[in-house]
């Protein structure tokens, strides 16, 4: 038995389980480990107890190098109520079908399953998102999205839907592990936790992952955010001039002048580095052929794609694409 094992007596005792898959990212990691430890010391009890599981039982090894030993492998009868999965570098890859039936089955025992910033790929690769909310951190969402189209996603920090528990890593762990700890144990421990990691102010659950556009772009115009935004939306297929600046509810003229003065450079040369920029997260996150990334970035060809990606970044697309698949 591990040390996620009843306590006699304790019913309020939290049995956390953390399944490290080599190459998680410690900052997803500690916010959410921290927070359990911060309410155990505030609490001046033992509320929360966890155990360390890696796939084969050998220390699990995070992105920076930084070891964590695990007391436990994938496959162990794990006494947990809830076990958080941490993935990060290209989950998409990861295929151990023994890692997905032992999730299945702590699932049928009735235990929590949470994936944190790669972590639901996994759990969605065992089959067990299926008719729940998720979300994943925004790197890893248009692989997700490839490979799983009919999941329900959106781009939230994290998302609480009944068993299931979805993260976007980073600091949103904090968000989560502080939610969870006020729904345990109340506000007042909760807040106290917040207040230990210099926590001014709750974000929601559902708050965006990432910047808005006025502050990624520094512009205050509504019309050239209106833009901008059609421009993220259309990365795909993308939308000609006169489309542009009927959505900013300008002529093409002014719209031209108004991406000059606020965002530096010309419409096309914008739209170009947004289209540019969403194919090289494609590379490095889907495993999708060259051509197929051109395709899904509004490119005519892959050798017009090419000839821009190489312009842009300094190399060919291939080479984003293979050092993805070596990381």
């Amino acid at each position: 038995m591990t040390n996620c094992d009843i306590e006699l007596g304790r019913s309020d005792l939290r049995k956390i389980g953390l399944l490290l898959v080599n190459g998680f990212a410690l900052m997803s990691y500690a916010s959410i480990i921290e927070p359990f430890r911060a309410a155990n010391k505030l609490a001046g009890r033992e509320l929360y107890r966890w155990t360390h599981v890696s796939l084969a039982g050998s220390p699990a090894v995070a992105s920076n190098g930084a070891s964590i030993v695990a007391s436990a492998k994938v496959g162990d009868a794990l006494a947990c109520d809830t076990l958080f999965v941490f993935a990060a570098g290209d989950p998409s890859s990861f295929c151990d079908a023994a890692t997905f039936a032992w999730l299945r089955q702590l699932s049928s025992r009735g235990v929590t399953l949470a994936g944190v910033s790669g972590g639901p790929f996994l759990l969605a690769r065992a089959g067990l998102l299926g008719g729940y909310r998720a979300t994943i951190h925004w790197e890893h969402e248009p692989a997700l999205r490839e490979a799983f189209p009919f999941l329900d996603l959106d781009a939230s920090l994290y998302v609480i839907d009944r068993q299931r528990l979805t993260c976007a890593g980073g600091t949103a762990g904090l968000d989560l592990a502080i939610e969870l700890i006020e729904r345990d144990h109340g506000h007042a421990l909760a807040a106290g936790v917040g207040d230990w990691f210099i926590r001014t102010s709750a974000r929601r659950a559902d708050r965006s992952q990432r910047l808005g556009l006025a502050e990624r772009y520094r512009v205050n115009h509504e019309g050239v955010l209106q833009a901008l935004a059609a421009m993220h939306t259309h990365a795909e297929d993308p939308l000609d001039r006169p489309t542009l600046a009927a959505t900013a509810g300008v002529s093409i003229r002014q719209l031209e002048r108004l991406f000059l003065r606020y965002v530096g450079e010309t419409v096309g040369k914008t739209y170009l580095r947004i289209r540019l920029d969403h194919a090289d997260q494609l590379l490095r996150t889907t495993g999708l052929s060259v051509t197929a990334v051109a395709v899904s970035s509004g490119f005519a060809g892959s050798s017009q794609f090419s000839r821009a990606f190489r312009r842009q970044f300094g190399y060919p697309p291939s080479r984003a694409s293979l050092e993805a698949r070596r990381s």
